[in-house]
């Protein structure tokens, strides 16, 4: 779970602009978005692969 402390004189936007990094390098809108519609497992599959193959192209 992803908290953020807000600091005594911190300003609420930056403390907004840190939660905001933190969610995205986490991955959790993707994640979040992924999630929202039942996949099935062929469907599933056929996204690991073309992750697997985008992942391999870019270490050539």
């Amino acid at each position: 779970m992803t908290q953020v402390v807000v600091g005594k004189d911190e300003a609420i936007e930056s403390a907004l602009r840190r939660f905001k990094r933190q969610v995205s390098r986490e991955g959790l809108f993707a994640d979040m978005k992924r999630r929202r519609f039942y996949e099935t497992p062929l469907e599933k599959r056929k996204r690991k692969e073309v992750a697997r193959r985008r992942k391999s192209r870019r270490y050539r």
